[in-house]
């Protein structure tokens, strides 16, 4: 696939936006997870964290998920460069795919909380809340420096 050199540059500032949009529900929908364990089920603080979770997901993650990925294949497909060759691609493909796991899995955490079933603790969450960031340091490092 070729783009213009204009239109590249477009898609990857879209691609680096809906990044930091992805990343930052990714970072914090887990520490409103770690701040509802504490709320009582039924009472007014836990059906708040209910709606600002849904509205996390749904209003801003699954968006930013879809655009990330719809454009980091567009420039994947226009680089014209055979980057599963190099060694710095593949790490950071899986770690995407990490990260993707981790989305589910948010999700799959939000509907237990949603239907007052959760089962993991603040300290799960508090573990889990660095997977986001750890992968990132990752990517970054890969995308920016791709060793190999």
């Amino acid at each position: 696939m070729e783009l213009s050199a204009t239109a590249y540059v477009w898609i990857k500032a879209l691609h680096v936006m809906s990044v930091i949009a992805w990343m930052a529900g990714l970072l914090y929908l887990p520490r409103l997870y770690v701040y509802h364990v504490d709320a009582e089920v039924g009472s007014d603080k836990s059906e708040t964290f209910k709606i600002m979770e849904r509205r996390l997901m749904r209003g801003i993650m699954n968006p930013a998920m879809m655009a990330s990925v719809v454009f980091g294949l567009i420039l994947m497909a226009a680089s014209g460069v055979a980057i599963w060759q190099t060694v710095w691609f593949p790490v950071k493909a899986g770690c995407i795919l990490a990260m993707m796991v981790m989305h589910v899995f948010c999700g799959k955490w939000r509907r237990a909380f949603e239907q007052d079933r959760n089962v993991h603790s603040g300290r799960f969450y508090r573990f889990m809340n660095e997977v986001p960031a750890v992968l990132m340091v990752v990517i970054v490092i890969m995308v920016i420096v791709q060793p190999g």
